[in-house]
């Protein structure tokens, strides 16, 4: 009878110890979904590089005038193109005739999508320069193109068609192989697939969803970022049904980290982190200093995500601007995602590897102000000064440029209070002084100061 115990025993433990030690299996529904957390390294990176490449990169053309932020996006050119019901539509159009003709279709780009300069390896060492800790890659955006060798695309994929290659496996080796996270952004809908039309929920079940569980399968992202799902209801999509899969029974149920746009009722409510877009606050998707909820920010060093030929150098972000917009982002609890948009031939535009390169400067000299970070009691002060908080160290970066005497009125300092100039390890003195925190930086501090887009000043042991 004891052995029989024992043997029993010995099956019974195991499961009730993966059961207890891991907790309960996350559950086709929202309420389970939203229960899991976003997974620590994607709050830790802070900034991640969204690319969007594909056959819109070749007539690589939007508008730069248009009102609406959206009718500038050079990736749409299909849709805005054909629709007349479309903002810009006739801006696209007329450059549509007059460069390819009117008898030219869009998917007769494709063909001229050859990727024949494309080095993944040169593209994943700028991205290792820019400091960014992860990568998002568009494996298939609205016109149902897809990056890798798609059995539910056939013949409209990058191995099928144009460079007869598999861009996202090979970008995947590469970026991996310098420690950076890999991602993929998928888009739920596509603009003019017959299926879709014809029958949203076999287009779900035969085309989209073994779509999604193929990418999985075959690269293992630790990022998930889906778009296009504003047409129907998350159920429509059947999103919880493939999130309870991808949490569960995939290789990355452990560290993959999702977004929230899984459904015309999800963004800024359900899913993972919360996204904004350019700032904009449609859809409850505006990040909340005052909430805990990852967020993050996407949008190109332009005003469009994919390459635009149409815009020149006032349409492009400076320097200082996209690292001050990270710092401002970052001090609210977010991420940036800053999207590159290649060209066709494969090669990252000059000015934005420069941009890339420019923001990693200051983040390798400044970075520990920003990597790891959570939001501090504060997010700003006056003076354009911007707070983030690791461990007992607050962070005070200055979007100015530091005069002889700097006031804070957030921070209350302690008898254990040290202030530190990072750039330079020079120790600052401070005092009280009406309830304000008044920092000195003497003149020869200041004249060892670098060039900076923005100051770090560490205050330890403050309230």
């Amino acid at each position: 009878m004891k052995r029989v115990l024992f043997a029993v025993l010995l099956i019974v433990l195991p499961v009730l110890y993966t059961v207890f030690a891991e907790g309960p299996a996350v559950e086709p529904n929202w309420a389970s979904i939203d229960r899991r957390p976003t997974p620590d390294w994607f709050q830790d990176s802070k900034f991640g590089i969204f690319i969007h490449w594909g056959v819109y990169s070749v007539p690589s053309f939007a508008p730069t005038d248009s009102v609406s932020v959206y009718a500038r996006y050079a990736e749409w050119y299909w849709n805005r193109l054909v629709n007349p019901q479309q903002e810009g539509h006739d801006a696209f159009k007329a450059f549509h005739d007059r460069v390819f003709g009117p008898q030219f279709k869009y998917p007769d780009f494709a063909g001229q999508f050859k990727a024949e300069m494309f080095n993944p390896e040169a593209w994943a060492d700028v991205f290792k320069r820019s400091g960014a800790r992860y990568i998002v890659l568009t494996s298939k955006h609205h016109d149902g193109f897809c990056l890798w060798p798609s059995a539910q695309s056939w013949n409209w994929n990058a191995m099928d068609v144009g460079p007869h290659r598999d861009l996202a496996g090979d970008l995947t080796k590469a970026v991996r192989s310098r420690g950076i996270h890999m991602g993929f952004y998928y888009s739920l809908y596509e603009w003019y697939n017959p299926l879709y039309h014809a029958d949203v929920d076999q287009y779900v079940a035969e085309h989209m969803v073994p779509q999604m569980k193929d990418l999985v399968l075959r690269y293992e992202p630790d990022l998930f970022w889906t778009d296009g799902e504003w047409d129907h209801p998350s159920e429509r999509w059947r999103a919880t049904e493939f999130l309870a899969w991808l949490f569960n029974e995939s290789p990355v149920r452990d560290r993959v980290a999702v977004n929230d746009r899984w459904g015309k009722e999800t963004r800024g409510v359900h899913g993972g982190y919360f996204t904004t877009e350019y700032g904009l606050v449609h859809d409850k998707a505006a990040a909340d200093e005052t909430s805990p909820h990852p967020w993050e920010e996407c949008r190109g060093i332009g005003n469009s995500f994919g390459y635009n030929r149409a815009e020149t150098l006032k349409d492009y972000s400076s320097p200082t601007q996209l690292i001050h917009l990270l710092i401002d982002v970052v001090s609210r609890g977010g991420n940036l995602l800053l999207d590159i948009g290649p060209t066709p031939d494969g090669r990252i535009p000059v000015i934005m590897e420069e941009r890339l390169l420019q923001m990693g400067e200051w983040l390798e000299l400044n970075g520990e102000a920003i990597y790891g970070t959570r939001p501090w009691k504060a997010s700003s002060d006056s003076g354009g000064v911007r707070y983030t908080a690791k461990g007992d160290t607050v962070y005070a970066i200055c979007l100015l440029r530091p005069g002889s005497r700097l006031v804070l009125n957030a921070p209350k300092p302690t008898k254990q209070t040290s202030v530190v100039l990072r750039s330079t390890g020079i120790a600052l003195k401070w005092k009280s002084v009406d309830g304000k925190m008044q920092i000195e930086i003497p003149a020869a501090a200041l004249l060892e100061l670098p060039p900076s887009a923005a100051t770090v000043i560490q205050l330890v042991h403050v309230q």
